[in-house]
C-alpha cells in the first residue's frame, strides 16, 4: 500500500508530529506542493491519495488506475470531483471539527477588530497621530459593543455553533439562519430575515453549487448599512465584487474576510485593492492554529485506518442529479 500527501506544506510546517499518519502505510509520498501538472504522476500509483486544496478532477483520478481513497485534509471538497470519483470507484473522505475552535476564534477576533477599529487605530499610532493628538486619547473612528447586538449565522453546523457560543459569552444575541428557500425549522428565521434583522453575518457553510454567491448584490443590499460581514468560510460563497462595491458605497459598515475564491490571490483580485473601506482580510488562516493542524493530521490517520478497516468514516458522496 502507497499513500500520496499531495501539499503536506500547506498543513505542517514542520512543528507538526505526523508519526501516527505515517504509520498508516508502509509507504508514503511527502509532497510539499504539487502543481496542476504534477497531479497525474504523482498519484498515478498510489492507493491512497491526500489533498488539502490540490484539485482533483475528472483527468486525473481517471488515469490513477490503483487510487482507493482521496483524503481531503479539510472539511471542504469542492476541489474534488466527486461525481468522477464515484464513476471510478474511489471512495472520498474529509475530516471534520478539527478547527472549530481555531476557525471560531478567528471569526470573533474579526468582528471585535471591526467593532472597535483597533486595526486603524493601531495603524494612526504609527503614523504618529497619537504623538501628536491634542488629547490623551484618539477616538474619533466609531467604537461599538458586541452587548446586545444581533450576531447572524449563515451555517450551523459546529464551526457556527463555536461561533454562537463565543457570540452570547460577549452578550450577543445569536439569529440561526435557515437554508435559504426553505421554510425555517424551530429555533431558525428565515435566510433573507437573518440579513434584515442582524448586526453582524458570520458565514460557515460549505461551499456547492446551492451556496455560490449565496450572498451577493441583492442580499448585501438587504443587510443594515450598519452591519458587518465575516466570512471564514469560502470564498465563493460571497460575490466579492459586489461586497467591494458594497463597501465603497457605504452599503455596509465592514468586513471581515478569511478567504477568496481565488488562493493565492490574484493582483488584480477585487478584494485587493487599496481603496476599499473597512475590510480586513487575512490569508486563509483561520483554520490553522497549531492544535487544529495537528488535529487535522490525526484525523486524516483515523480516516485512513477506517477505510483500510473496510469501515470508512467522514465518507463525502456525490449528491448531484443521477
Amino acid at each position: 500500500m502507497r499513500g500520496a500527501f499531495l501539499d503536506l506544506a500547506s498543513v505542517d510546517n514542520g512543528d507538526l508530529d505526523r508519526s501516527t499518519l505515517a504509520a498508516c502505510l508502509p509507504r508514503w509520498d511527502w509532497h510539499a506542493d504539487t502543481t496542476a501538472a504534477e497531479v497525474p504522476a504523482r498519484i498515478r500509483d498510489v492507493d491512497i491519495a491526500v489533498t488539502n486544496k490540490v484539485a482533483l478532477d475528472r483527468r486525473a483520478l481517471g488515469a490513477a488506475g490503483a487510487l482507493r481513497l482521496v483524503a481531503v485534509a479539510a472539511t471542504g471538497t469542492n476541489n474534488v470531483d466527486l461525481a468522477a470519483a464515484r464513476e471510478f470507484g474511489v471512495t472520498v473522505c474529509n475530516i471534520r471539527g478539527y478547527c472549530n475552535e481555531s476557525v471560531a476564534q478567528h471569526a470573533i477576533t474579526l468582528l471585535l477588530n471591526l467593532l472597535t477599529g483597533q486595526p486603524w487605530y493601531r495603524d494612526r499610532v504609527r503614523r504618529g497621530d497619537w504623538s501628536a493628538a491634542r488629547h490623551f486619547t484618539l477616538h474619533d473612528r466609531p467604537i461599538r459593543e458586541a452587548r446586545g447586538l444581533a450576531l447572524g449565522l449563515i451555517g450551523y453546523g459546529g464551526l457556527g455553533q463555536a461561533v454562537a457560543g463565543k457570540a452570547r459569552a460577549l452578550g450577543m444575541q445569536v439569529l440561526v439562519a435557515e437554508r435559504k428557500g426553505r421554510a425555517p425549522r424551530p429555533g431558525r428565521l428565515s435566510f433573507e430575515e437573518v440579513l434584515r434583522q442582524a448586526d453582524a453575518v458570520s458565514v460557515h457553510c460549505p461551499l456547492n453549487e446551492e451556496t455560490h454567491h449565496l450572498l451577493g448584490r441583492e442580499q448585501l443590499r438587504s443587510m443594515k448599512p450598519t452591519a458587518l460581514l465575516i466570512n471564514t468560510a469560502r470564498g465563493g460563497i460571497v460575490d466579492e465584487q459586489a461586497l467591494a462595491d458594497s463597501l465603497r458605497a457605504g452599503e455596509l459598515a465592514g468586513a471581515g474576510v478569511d478567504t477568496l475564491s481565488v488562493e493565492p490571490p490574484p493582483s488584480d483580485h477585487p478584494l485587493l485593492a487599496a481603496d476599499i473601506p473597512n475590510l480586513l482580510l487575512t490569508p486563509h488562516n483561520a483554520w490553522a492554529s497549531r492544535p487544529a493542524r495537528q488535529a487535522a493530521l490525526d484525523q486524516l490517520a483515523a480516516v485512513i485506518q477506517a477505510f483500510l478497516a473496510g469501515a470508512p468514516i467522514n465518507e463525502v458522496r456525490y449528491l448531484g442529479s443521477e
